[in-house]
């Protein structure tokens, strides 16, 4: 029986990875080892599937294990239903969508201004189990927040209400919800100055909440039977790696590909000049998350966005391949078939994800303007996920991004290192780096194969 000091398992919408840690308080943390299985959502009980992966991982290291701690995060829950709620979109509801989507949030519904009775009529059709109210800088406009405060009260909406707006109001739109009956949750503001964004703790109160919430979501509710502590968001917990990460290199991205979604994470504050010429501001550590480019569940969405017909010049055997399509490739024409849905997926959200240049014309003449994240001083770029950690194309898969057309958009240069998660740990030192950031840090750089673009 080995005992080791910590077993993290992460529980995705397609496959669970448990990870084990071992010697983590020593100058010399290691991995023992790492096996998976298919989530087990649809059995009704996703600790099946985490069980069977860690009898796969004794298989492996040839011993039974215990553990001091058991840590975990997770997607398969599909992520914590938010509507989010602000004075300006391009301020303050940018600013708080920034803190949800970095939080294991999924936005489902966004207004801004007044909330009017159909927008209201619409949260309560979507039903979602949190509610983002922000607006205005810090002693800024009041009236707009303080009306969206009132008429949520008087509504028969019964979900906790996270408040990251106009700082002056706080108290007043606190008393005003728990007066009828609604949970509040303050925090600071997510945008407390023009030009000036402020996720992190928004973002962290969201967190919690999904950490909450996940054990009413479908085969998640015995998960705290098995783990040891709250569960992390697993995009909050790669978004953890990705931030130690440009500890390391500093201007960084990282692409992860699942058979859902593919996440897109950037630690950045971009070139100097695009700054100057930026139409409003965007946080240094940016995630966002393409619901419809997956490479299993969202399979179909892919090749209807590259083309059927396009697929099938390129595979005689395309019926055969859709039809064997798994989350495990069983041969070399399979990963061939995944890999060239996967270079569409790294190419479209890393565009998706950034900025581009624009031109206003007034009575100045033209103005160049730059909107949206800014790429472009991104000098490494990790691929982490099944396909990006495991396939032998991966490199290929990645190297796409050099063919996209930069005039205009704010994309990383050509001028940049690839590098992948080679042991598929992303998440995990995540999650590790709550417990023991130095450790985290420490097996990160061992982790890490950096390939030059050749």
């Amino acid at each position: 029986m080995k005992t080791l000091d910590l077993l993290v398992a992460e529980i995705g919408s397609t496959t669970t990875v448990v990870t084990a840690f071992d010697k983590i308080e020593s100058d010399e943390p290691e991995i023992l080892g790492q096996a998976e299985h298919y989530t087990t959502v649809l059995q009704g009980d996703v600790t099946l599937g985490i069980k069977k992966a860690i009898s796969i991982l004794e298989k492996k290291i040839k011993n039974k294990i215990r553990w001091k701690k058991f840590l975990a995060s997770s997607s398969a829950a599909g992520g914590l239903k938010i509507t989010v709620h602000g004075l300006v979109y391009d301020m303050t509801v940018k600013a708080a969508k920034e803190a949800a989507l970095g939080a294991g949030g999924v936005i489902k519904y966004i207004t801004a201004g007044k909330i009017r009775n159909m927008n209201l009529k619409k949260i309560m059709e979507i039903s979602p189990k949190l509610i983002v109210l922000a607006g205005g800088v810090d002693y800024g406009e009041e009236n707009t927040v303080l009306y969206n405060a009132a008429l949520l009260a008087d509504s028969e909406i019964n979900v906790p209400i996270v408040y990251a707006g106009n700082c002056s109001v706080s108290e007043e739109i606190k008393r005003i919800l728990e007066k009828k009956g609604k949970e509040v949750i303050l925090t600071e503001n997510v945008y407390p100055k023009v030009d000036q964004l402020n996720v992190k703790p928004a973002r962290k109160i969201i967190q919690e909440s999904f950490s909450k919430n996940i054990i009413y979501a479908p085969g998640m509710e015995k998960v705290y039977d098995i783990v040891d502590d709250e569960i992390i968001p697993t995009p909050g917990s790669v978004m953890l790696t990705t931030e130690l990460l440009s500890d390391i290199y500093k201007d960084v991205l990282v692409v992860d590909i699942g058979g859902a979604t593919t996440d897109i994470d950037s630690v950045t504050e971009g070139d100097p000049l695009i700054q100057k010429i930026m139409l409003s501001p965007e946080p240094i550590s940016k995630r966002t998350v393409e619901g419809d480019l997956g490479l299993y569940v969202n399979a179909h969405n892919v090749i209807d966005l590259i083309g059927e017909n396009e697929l099938r010049k390129e595979f005689e055997d395309y019926d055969d391949l859709i039809k064997n399509l798994s989350p495990y490739p069983q041969n070399d024409r399979q990963e061939m078939f995944v890999s060239t849905l996967a270079k569409y997926c790294f190419v479209e959200s890393i565009k998706r994800h950034a900025g581009n240049k624009k031109y206003l014309y007034g009575p100045n003449g033209r103005q160049e303007i730059a909107v949206g994240k800014d790429l472009t001083s991104i000098k490494y770029i990790f691929g982490t996920g099944g396909i990006l950690s495991r396939s032998k194309y991966k490199y290929e898969i990645m190297k796409k991004i050099l063919e996209e057309d930069r005039r205009n958009s704010l994309i990383p240069g050509q001028k940049i290192f690839f590098g992948y998660d080679k042991n598929y740990i992303f998440a995990a030192i995540g999650v590790l780096s709550t417990v023991n950031k130095e450790a985290a840090i420490n097996l990160l750089k061992k982790n890490i194969e950096i390939i030059k673009n050749r």
